[in-house]
């Protein structure tokens, strides 16, 4: 029997509206239909201090940051569906990498929430590029960390009028190309 991976998933956005919230969840699905276990998480129920090195040094890494990590950790890989703001990561992605790349014993590997974690990458936008310019700074960026990202993305402009009261997008190949970063997601972690 193939392994089932351990997926968590989450948008890079606080808005309680969110499209890409909406969109991961998507996506979810498809991981799930393929095997997986998926957790999903709203960064919003995790709030952070932008990073700062002075806050580190006095008061530690911040109870949410390592609750993050715990999660990152007891995963095998993450789903994300990042905004693009101003064609690059948005800031409360960015955070909570910075946050959880930070090591917080004295005798943990520096990265390890990201090393060998595979990564799927969607995004949603009103605009018409659907958020493609913030995903190759995320993907960069992942890959950097030592992440394996996944080589399909999903991007959905106007995606302000693509998504049902239901939350699944409108146009039928759009929800199965959604759903299938995730299904490439657990497949990549099944022969990992």
């Amino acid at each position: 029997m193939a392994k089932k991976p351990k997926i968590l998933a989450f948008a890079g956005s606080l808005r309680k509206d969110s499209l890409n919230k909406k969109l991961v969840k998507v996506a979810m699905k498809g991981a799930e239909a393929a095997g997986a276990e998926v957790t999903y998480i709203d960064l919003k129920d995790y709030p952070l201090p932008l990073y700062d090195q002075e806050i580190e040094d006095s008061t530690g890494i911040p109870e949410n940051a390592l609750k993050l990590k715990e999660l990152m950790l007891a995963h095998d890989g993450f789903l994300i569906s990042s905004p693009e703001y101003n064609s690059s990561i948005s800031a409360v992605l960015k955070n909570v990498i910075d946050w959880t790349s930070r090591m917080s014993k004295p005798d943990e590997t520096y990265l390890c929430a990201f090393i060998d974690k595979g990564v799927g990458l969607l995004s949603a936008s009103p605009g018409a590029l659907g958020g493609l310019r913030g995903l190759v700074h995320v993907r960069a960026m992942f890959g950097n960390i030592f992440s394996w990202v996944i080589p399909q993305q999903k991007c959905v402009p106007n995606a302000h009028q693509a998504f049902d009261e239901a939350g699944n997008l409108k146009d039928a190949k759009a929800q199965e190309d959604a759903m299938n970063i995730g299904k490439k997601l657990v497949q990549f972690l099944q022969k990992a």
